[in-house]
């Protein structure tokens, strides 16, 4: 499921759950950045106990998300000259994942999807590996969000 949401009139972020804790990387540029998000997801996730994993349904959410946070950075990297920030929100129940880029148009699914083509799968992976997922607008800028849910039972 694919939703748009904007920024609400106190100036948080539209659908962000409340609680928990929030981390955020700035960013610029492409090199070397996948791997980054990548590396300050995982530290993020060991220090909220997602990691090292105690079951394989653990195990596998939090390798979903590594997944997803690549999926993300990369697309801005191909079509917005990279991405600004990365966050993570964490609560008992979910993380949010939001990554922010200069382009302010929205992201569109390739279609017809041909999974034996390569490139234009990440937004199918990110509909199908996260609970929900979007893109706030702000002006010149947008950020893609996606949520999963907390494979540690809150």
């Amino acid at each position: 499921m694919s939703t748009t949401r904007s920024q609400g009139p106190d100036g948080a972020r539209a659908g962000l759950p409340p609680g928990g804790q929030t981390r955020r990387l700035a960013l610029s540029g492409t090199r070397g950045v996948v791997g980054r998000c990548r590396d300050f997801t995982r530290t993020a996730l060991h220090d909220w106990n997602w990691l090292p994993a105690r079951n394989d349904e653990q195990e596998a959410v939090a390798e979903d998300v590594l997944l997803l946070v690549s999926e993300l950075v990369t697309n801005a990297c191909l079509h917005a000259e990279g991405p600004t920030e990365l966050a993570l929100h964490c609560t008992d129940t979910r993380l949010r994942v939001e990554v922010s880029d200069h382009n302010a148009l929205p992201p569109v699914p390739r279609t017809p999807h041909q999974a034996t083509r390569p490139g234009g799968h990440g937004l199918h992976i990110v509909s199908r590996l996260a609970q929900d997922w979007g893109t706030e607008i702000r002006s010149s800028d947008k950020t893609v969000w996606l949520e999963v849910r907390s494979p540690l039972g809150g």
